[in-house]
């Protein structure tokens, strides 16, 4: 196993890319998805399940982590992978976008951000250099530099004026970070949707030099055709030779549009938090669990998937178990999630290692269109 952290291109299909990224606890295969394990857990799932469906890689949350257990406690209980028992790759966010959600709760300045903590009101103060110093207890393998992400739409100006602040911070992020072989620190493009604040962004970053890049301040309010629209010529910026980072995507449409145009890693709560709610993805669209239609249906969610919720149970009894509050419901419903959005990252990887993205792209918007009024 490498003692390093790399990133090496196998394929590209157009602008569509599949390779992977070698560390030290094991390889990433790109285009990756990473679930979310926002307090050191995918919810209603075991880290075994979660490996199960196909993860390489999990994304953990340093704002939660750093307010609930604390990033100390976590260090001196063995570091995060033996705290939550996954000893596979993890990425820790900076927790900036979670501070600048808080709204009236935070007050910003050049140094950082002060902020109350959602759960009790005690005061803290997050810097570049703190969610370093945090990330690095956590025992993190890919480590975010500290950034500002406004919600979009946003004046220009201010968008501006947030990207500068946030080269500023990776400047702060690198230094902080230091030299820490095995572990690799990104760089996040900010500049929302203006073609000359996202160029600018980039050279930024790539001056200072990071071990990846991830696209930044997306998903945060513009829209699919607009987040396309960026995505069209923001990953180009960035280097080549570096893994490519969509923060916060998405949606199987968000995330098949984003890696025909270049991207290799995403993250997104939504295959669980969705799961919990009942809300199931299929190859052929949406189904809401919940609806009376299923309570007598004995099929599978999706007859083609090899999910435990498909092959061993029924709409109808899942119609039961989350029209009845039961556990179980979240446990199979996020799995089957878990598992349909590994298997579009499988297709995709596949399908870009044999030149046929475009006929693979072609086959899965072509199958959701049809739909099933019956299915759904």
């Amino acid at each position: 196993m490498t003692s390093t952290f790399s990133f090496s291109l196998a394929a590209t299909d157009g602008r569509a890319r599949t390779g992977s990224i070698s560390t030290p606890r094991g390889e990433i295969r790109t285009p990756a998805f990473m679930p979310v394990g926002t307090a050191a857990t995918v919810k209603a799932m075991m880290p075994e399940s979660v490996r199960a469906t196909g993860a390489d890689i999990l994304l953990g949350n340093t704002y939660h982590l750093m307010l609930r257990p604390g990033a100390e406690r976590v260090a001196r209980l063995g570091g995060l992978h033996r705290f939550m028992n996954w000893d596979r790759p993890i990425l820790t966010d900076s927790g900036g976008f979670q501070v600048m959600s808080l709204a009236g709760l935070r007050k910003l300045t050049e140094q950082g951000v002060t902020f109350k903590s959602h759960i009790d009101g005690s005061k803290h103060h997050l810097t570049p250099e703190r969610s370093m110093e945090i990330q690095k207890l956590l025992g993190s393998d890919i480590v975010m530099c500290f950034d500002e992400c406004p919600a979009l739409p946003a004046e220009e100006k201010v968008v501006a004026t947030s990207m500068r602040m946030s080269m500023r911070w990776a400047a702060r992020s690198r230094e902080a970070f230091g030299d820490r072989p095995g572990h690799a620190l990104f760089g996040i493009q900010q500049g929302g949707v203006t073609q000359e604040l996202r160029g600018e962004s980039a050279e930024a970053l790539k001056a200072i030099g990071f071990d990846g890049y991830a696209v930044g301040g997306l998903a945060v309010g513009e829209g699919q055709d607009a987040m396309f629209g960026v995505l069209d010529y923001a990953p180009g910026m960035l280097p080549e030779d570096k893994p490519r980072y969509l923060m916060g995507v998405g949606k199987p449409d968000d995330i098949v549009g984003a890696v025909a145009r270049g991207i290799d890693m995403m993250d997104c709560v939504l295959p669980s938090r969705s799961g919990r709610t009942g809300q199931v993805f299929t190859r052929r669209g949406v189904v809401n669990i919940k609806n009376a239609r299923h309570q007598d249906d004995p099929r599978p969610l999706d007859e083609a998937c090899s999910c435990p919720a498909c092959r061993n149970y029924s709409r109808a009894y899942l119609h039961h178990v989350f029209r009845s509050q039961e556990i179980i419901s979240s446990m199979l419903l996020t799995w089957h999630n878990l598992h349909y959005f590994q298997e579009i990252m499988e297709g995709m990887r596949r399908a870009i290692a044999e030149s046929a993205f475009d006929a693979w792209q072609a086959e899965f918007h072509a199958t959701r269109a049809q739909g099933d009024i019956e299915l759904l």
